[in-house]
């Protein structure tokens, strides 16, 4: 299984790679560009070739995570400049030889959610008929802090099924969303399985951002907490680490790193729930 955490790349996408096999990882995910901003970057080849080739040579996957405020349900005139970020986005990831671009689903304020999901929609359609790269879209689903849409596995579908191109777009699930939204119950992943099943979900799934939560399921708050540490439990990530739908797919930790920096032990922990070696 590629299982990694979020690494930081201090100027250097490489340098990202490098941290994510000091500490025992075989996938990571880093920022392509300022998490905080909503400019663009230009980055020359050379760097994200390196990046790329230390991770074929060293059997690392990664994906992108694109900026904070890279919002596609916005309406006209902002909707290009997300169109234009996110293009800038997936073009980093893909030089970087990352599978995928995770992107959050979007925030509408506006009286008609419908409008939200066709703002989406026409910023998708705008960004893959300009883009040739090889990474994937990636559409997270949302805890439900602040936003009403992208909570559900129905959702995700629905918008990538209307895109001009759909096959240049896939799902991350993160977990301590789907907690806090109730999309997922901690106990109850055999049915979400099978919801996932009917409405061809898994199919596209790209990645997982494995996450416990610090808050109660239902609390639509999106505070991660350490494997084992919060609200879910070990016995529910179990489960979900035993799925066929997670497995050849990047699995990444979104915690805090402990004191010596890195997730070591918390990666050699999600690998001892995979192979079942947690008792009860």
């Amino acid at each position: 299984m590629y299982i990694g955490a979020h690494v930081r790349t201090k100027g250097s996408y490489l340098h990202a790679a490098k941290s994510a096999f000091a500490e025992g990882a075989n996938a990571f995910q880093y920022f392509p560009m300022n998490p905080r901003s909503l400019a663009l970057k230009a980055v020359s080849t050379k760097e994200t070739e390196a990046c790329a080739a230390y991770a074929r040579e060293h059997g690392l996957v990664s994906i992108g995570h694109a900026p904070y405020g890279l919002n596609p349900a916005v309406d006209e005139p902002e909707r290009e400049a997300m169109a234009a970020l996110l293009l800038n986005a997936l073009d980093i990831a893909s030089g970087c030889g990352s599978v995928g671009l995770v992107v959050h689903f979007g925030k509408y304020h506006g009286k008609d959610p419908l409008q939200g999901y066709k703002n989406i929609i026409q910023c998708l359609n705008s960004v893959t008929r300009d883009y040739s790269g090889s990474s994937l879209i990636l559409l997270e689903n949302q805890a439900g802090e602040g936003a009403q849409l992208g909570l559900t596995m129905e959702e995700m579908v629905m918008v990538r099924r209307n895109c001009q191109h759909p096959e240049m777009i896939g799902f991350c699930l993160d977990t301590c969303h789907a907690f806090a939204s109730r999309l997922w119950a901690g106990t109850d992943w055999a049915e979400l399985e099978a919801k996932g099943a009917q409405l061809e979900y898994w199919p596209h799934l790209g990645a997982i951002h494995l996450n416990d939560s610090v808050h109660p399921l239902g609390s639509r708050r999106d505070r991660h907490a350490k494997i084992g540490q919060g609200q879910i439990g070990l016995s529910s990530f179990e489960k979900l680490l035993a799925s066929p739908y997670v497995r050849d797919i990047p699995i990444v930790l979104e915690t805090e790193p402990d004191l010596d920096g890195t997730h070591q032990a918390e990666i050699r922990l999600v690998h001892q729930l995979a192979e079942r070696r947690i008792g009860p």
